[in-house]
């Protein structure tokens, strides 16, 4: 297969300013086709959705597009796929429609790797419901969250586990289906935040073992909103508050209000310009297995890159073990220099690498990084050699006290 990342890099109008982009991980490039789709779909005549006049055929077709290509990109169910508009925000709706059925005795396990959009809407719920909150923990050294970390804390009062599929802060990616097959055992649910992983890995909610699965499109080269796949079957169990007058059908009785066209007609665009970035025939599954494959050869190599540039250096640390299974994102930190010091030196040299906790703020914590956190570089489809060592040596020119 052919990864032709100056092709690529084309469709990317926010590439021309010059700057090398390590920012993904709180918020990708976008190619041309998606803003063109956004653009198209605010100007065209739209309406609430229906069939009689062609905004609303417009509007509906909008949707039904969406939700099959979601599925293609998660191997879910078009009929589970739940638009909001945020991970952060549907987090939050999911945990109260589930916190309806907890109660004093119940346990929720949460982990000191996740953001914190994927801990405090579940610690929060079982706190009202009266439930029991329990952490596991990752090494710190190694940036790894074991397996066992999760299973040893399960009970027959289990009643969800939420994990991250990759930490947006280290990039490591925990046994989701390991996980999973012991959270199902204890008869509990699993929530995996999934926003990290989904821009760099071909996702199968599926094999995962995911109840619910969530991301973001705006991570992988799409616009701001988030989603969540579930088996339709298991959405039918669920009673979210909701308007009077609004359907009950899933997946829309969790979709609160008019749903935001021009965002959904960009997520389609996104996932299709992902399922070309290499040459392929197929169906949209088929070419996506095929442009993910691509593109993890080609941000490992770049990773690769990245590590061996930065443990080079000296004064550098970096955070996590380098050499742990994880998405291409790195966290580290300048002896004697402070990280926003660090960011704001790399942004001069046109490198954008941001500092901070990234709301990963348990994770950061228990890294020993307080609430300063580190330097995150994160590369992306769009990343190229040029950039990395671009990044390394404004990285080497960091003045030090």
């Amino acid at each position: 297969m052919t990864y032709d990342v100056r092709t690529i890099r084309k469709h990317f109008p926010a590439l021309d300013a010059g700057a090398a982009h390590f920012d993904g991980p709180g918020g990708s490039q976008v190619p041309d086709v998606v803003g063109e789709a956004v653009a198209g779909t605010l100007c065209a005549a739209i309406a609430n959705r229906g069939v009689v006049t062609a905004a609303e055929r417009r509007a509906t077709a909008v949707v039904t597009e969406a939700r099959p290509a979601v599925a293609d990109l998660l191997a879910a169910e078009p009929a589970g796929v739940v638009f909001g508009r945020s991970m952060t925000q549907l987090t939050y709706d999911f945990s109260r429609t589930l916190a309806k059925n907890w109660g004093p005795g119940d346990e929720i396990v949460v982990t000191r790797l996740d953001h914190d959009a994927n801990i405090r809407p579940w610690v929060q719920a079982a706190a009202t419901a009266g439930a029991t909150v329990r952490w596991a923990s990752f090494d710190p050294a190694t940036g790894v969250l074991p397996g066992a970390a999760i299973t040893e804390l399960l009970s027959s009062r289990t009643r969800l586990v939420a994990v991250t599929a990759a930490s947006n802060l280290l990039g490591t990616r925990p046994d989701i289906p390991a996980i999973a097959a012991a959270v199902h055992d204890a008869g509990a649910l699993l929530y995996v935040d999934g926003v990290h992983l989904t821009p760099h890995a071909a996702v199968d909610v599926t094999a995962l073992g995911a109840d619910f699965y969530a991301c973001s499109p705006y991570k992988f080269l799409g616009p701001h909103l988030g989603l969540v796949a579930a088996a339709p079957a298991l959405l039918e169990t669920l009673r979210p508050d909701k308007l009077l007058p609004s359907t009950d059908a899933v997946p829309e009785r969790f979709e609160l209000g008019t749903l935001p066209y021009e965002l959904l007609a960009g997520t389609t665009a996104a996932i299709d310009f992902l399922a070309g970035l290499v040459p392929g025939e197929g169906t949209r599954r088929e070419r996506l297995l095929a442009s993910f494959a691509a593109v993890e050869e080609h941000e490992n190599a770049l990773l690769a890159r990245l590590d061996a540039g930065l443990a080079a250096l000296p004064g550098v640390t970096r955070h996590g073990a380098p050499e742990r299974h994880r998405t291409p994102t790195v966290l580290f930190s300048v002896d004697g220099v402070m990280p926003q010091a660090v960011y704001e030196h790399l942004g001069a040299h046109g490198v954008n690498a941001p500092a901070g906790t990234f709301y990963a703020i348990e994770c950061a914590r228990h890294l020993g990084l307080g609430d300063t956190g580190a330097v995150r570089a994160g590369i992306a489809p769009y990343t190229t050699d040029a950039d990395v060592d671009r990044l390394l040596a404004a990285v080497e020119s960091v003045p030090r006290t």
